[in-house]
């Protein structure tokens, strides 16, 4: 039996690449994004009520990473991207319907779109519902996932000479925490687990319209070289 589903919004996030989203939400709270309500969602009757709540789960589309032909196993990237296990024990993106889940905060309700942070969505995910967090329900105390115990260890980040003044006229121009947001996804190390890069090699990942770009001066260690806006 097949079902078609369409989408209830769009995210407009601060992530314009899938190179240094944070492969869980809440890993960067200065992460932001507007959840823009497609018709009839955007209408007041359909939020009306969650102005109580804190947390959404939202239900969406993994809209690049959708394939016809479903994947049993898979390489998540918390077990280095060398190890395979089935589809069904990991979190990764390549699922058997594409459809992905996150808690996010919810900031704010403004008409037609919510305001939310701590997301790890990219620019142009497809919602296809939201749901409050019931916390009573959904945090349980004894839970336990052996391959995913505690959040993976941050890695520490320096700036270069300039690029924290930058960063910070950047901040000002977009009136978004650009220098937190920076740190917060830089400090969960993008690059492949299995990938020890020289200390020449030069990363980059664009976050709203500025393009970061940053080097391992050893593998415990990123330092910032540069936040330019693309404009």
């Amino acid at each position: 039996m097949q079902h078609s589903v369409s989408p209830v919004g769009i995210v407009r996030s601060c992530f314009k690449e899938k190179f240094a989203i944070p492969r869980q939400p809440r890993l960067a709270p200065a992460a932001r994004g507007v959840l823009e309500l497609l018709p009839p969602f955007d209408q007041g009757e359909a939020v009306q009520g969650l102005e109580q709540v804190s947390h959404v789960w939202l239900l969406f589309l993994f809209h690049q990473a959708l394939e016809d032909t479903p994947r049993l196993k898979v390489r998540p990237p918390r077990l280095g991207g060398n190890k395979s296990m089935g589809v069904f024990a990991t979190r990764a993106t390549h699922r058997p319907n594409g459809i992905g889940q996150s808690v996010v905060r919810l900031d704010g309700i403004a008409p037609g779109r919510l305001l939310l942070s701590g997301i790890d969505l990219l620019d142009g995910t497809p919602v296809l519902d939201i749901k409050p967090y019931v916390p009573y329900a959904d945090c349980i105390e004894d839970a336990r996932n052996q391959m995913a115990s505690d959040a993976p260890q941050a890695i520490a980040v320096q700036w270069g000479e300039s690029a924290l003044s930058q960063a910070r006229e950047h901040a000002l121009r977009l009136a978004e925490p650009l220098v937190e947001l920076i740190e917060q996804c830089l400090a969960q190390d993008p690059r492949p687990a299995y990938q020890v890069p020289s200390p020449e090699r030069v990363y980059g990942v664009k976050f709203w319209d500025v393009q970061v770009r940053w080097h391992y001066p050893h593998p415990a260690l990123i330092e910032v070289l540069e936040v330019a806006s693309e404009g």
